[in-house]
């Protein structure tokens, strides 16, 4: 039984971590989402928004993405589980 709610990245949460599911329509703004890293698995988290309904800054990939409402309502997404950032390292342990 699965219990991952579907939401968009309009609707993310500040510090919550998101996996993308999908980019909506076959336009020239969803390839440009898509080319920015917004694919199927990847992990994204909000960092912040402007106020009065301005851009959202999202991380994914190392990176910061600032997107505007509009084109975050295109990006559907999964919560992730919560096991840590999102830097992408797999566990790598130091040697002492």
């Amino acid at each position: 039984m699965t219990s991952s709610a579907t939401t968009c990245l309009a609707c993310a949460v500040r510090g919550q971590p998101l996996v993308v599911g999908e980019v909506l329509g076959d336009d020239a703004l969803a390839e440009r989402l898509r080319v920015s890293g917004l694919w199927p698995g990847a992990l994204v988290e909000l960092l912040g928004t402007a106020p009065l309904g301005g851009p959202m800054l999202f991380k994914l990939h190392g990176f910061r993405l600032a997107l505007r409402r509009n084109e975050a309502e295109r990006v559907t997404a999964n919560l992730a589980a919560p096991a840590g950032n999102l830097t992408g390292s797999a566990g790598a342990e130091k040697n002492a």
